[in-house]
C-alpha cells in the first residue's frame, strides 16, 4: 500500500500544483486516500484526451477503443479481485474502504464518454450535467473520503466541483477549441453574437466567458457551507482550494481576453497567501447562522 500511495502522490505533484497544496494541508490517512481517488481520476483524463498529467487534450484516434479500456478496467477494480495496474488498484482500494456505491465512479467514466461521443451543450443546466460527471462526482467521493455520509453535504461537496469545472472551462476554451471542443452554453453564446476562434477570446466571447464565471459563483458560495460538516484539517485544505481555483476566475476578469496569452494560474506566493485566507474561511464556516440557501442551484442525481 506504500507503494500504490507513493506512486499516488507522485501523480497528484506533478499533474496538479494546487490540488497538491490543498492536499498537504489533511490528516495522513484521508490524504493518502485523497490523492489515491486522484491519481485513477488523473489516470482516466489522461487516457481519453491523450495527455500526460494534465497538459494540452489531443484529437485521439482510438478514443472509443479507450473508453471502452476505461470502463472495463473500471469494473474490473470494482467488482473483482484480479490484479490491476496501479491507478485502478488505488481507486479499488479507496472504493472499498469507504464504501464507494459503484455508481459515483461509472458517473466519471460516462464525463469522458460524453467528450467521445462530442456531446454539444445547448444550455447551463447542459453544462452542469457535463461538470457534474466530471468534476462533481469527484467533490462527492473526496467528501466520502473525508467521512461525510449526510446526501445534503454531499451536494454542497458536489457543488464545489461544480465550481472548479466551470472555472476550468473558462480558463481552458481555447486550448478546448484546438481539439473541437466547446463547453460554453451554445445559446450564450448564440445571444452574444460570439465565436470560439482565434488565439485569444474576441470581447463578445470575453463576455459569455465572465457570464460563466457569474454561474460558477453561487456553487462556490454554497461549496463554502459544506465547510463546517468536514473534520477541521479537511475543510482548511477544502478552504484553500477554493480559494485558489476561485483566484483563476478573478485573473480571467481582471486581465480581460489578453489573459489568454498565457497559462492561467496563481503563482506559489500568491498560493500561500489563498491557503492562509482558506483557514479564516474555515473559521468562518464554524460561525453560527453562517450559510446560504442551495434553492435554484442544479442538484446531482441521488444514489445517497
Amino acid at each position: 500500500m506504500t507503494d500504490l500511495v507513493e506512486t499516488s502522490t507522485q501523480a497528484i505533484v506533478n499533474g496538479s500544483q494546487s490540488f497538491a497544496a490543498a492536499a498537504r494541508l489533511m490528516p495522513p490517512g484521508i490524504r493518502d486516500d485523497t490523492v489515491m481517488l486522484y491519481a485513477w481520476c488523473r489516470h482516466a483524463d489522461d487516457l481519453i484526451d491523450g495527455q500526460e498529467l494534465g497538459d494540452s487534450p489531443k484529437i485521439i484516434a482510438d478514443s472509443q477503443g479507450r473508453l471502452q479500456a476505461l470502463r472495463a478496467e473500471t469494473l474490473a477494480a470494482l467488482e473483482g479481485d484480479d490484479p490491476v495496474s496501479a491507478p485502478f488498484s488505488a481507486l479499488r482500494a479507496v472504493a472499498r474502504r469507504h464504501d464507494f456505491p459503484q455508481r459515483w465512479p461509472l458517473d466519471l467514466v460516462q464525463g469522458f464518454a460524453m467528450d467521445v461521443e462530442e456531446r454539444r451543450y445547448r444550455t447551463l443546466d447542459d453544462v452542469l450535467e457535463y461538470s457534474y460527471h466530471v468534476a462533481g462526482v469527484v467533490g462527492v467521493m473526496m467528501a466520502r473520503i473525508m467521512g461525510v455520509r449526510d446526501p445534503h453535504v454531499l451536494d454542497r461537496a458536489c457543488d464545489l466541483g461544480l465550481a472548479f469545472q466551470l472555472t476550468n472551462i473558462a480558463r481552458d476554451v481555447m486550448d478546448d477549441h484546438v481539439v473541437g471542443r466547446c463547453y460554453l452554453p451554445a445559446d450564450w453564446l448564440d445571444q452574444a453574437g460570439a465565436r470560439v476562434e482565434g488565439t485569444i477570446p474576441s470581447p463578445e466571447l470575453h463576455g459569455v466567458i465572465l457570464r460563466l464565471l457569474d454561474a460558477a459563483e453561487p456553487y462556490y458560495a454554497s461549496a463554502r457551507v459544506g465547510l463546517r460538516a468536514l473534520p477541521p484539517r479537511c475543510a482548511w485544505s477544502i478552504a484553500a482550494a477554493l480559494r485558489i481555483y476561485h483566484a483563476i476566475g478573478t485573473r480571467i476578469r481582471k486581465g480581460g481576453p489578453q489573459a489568454y496569452r498565457r497559462r492561467i494560474s496563481t503563482s506559489k506566493p500568491a498560493k500561500i497567501a489563498l491557503v492562509a485566507r482558506g483557514g479564516l474561511d474555515l473559521g468562518w464556516s464554524r460561525l453560527p447562522g453562517a450559510g446560504v440557501s442551495r434553492d435554484g442551484l442544479w442538484t446531482r442525481p441521488r444514489t445517497s
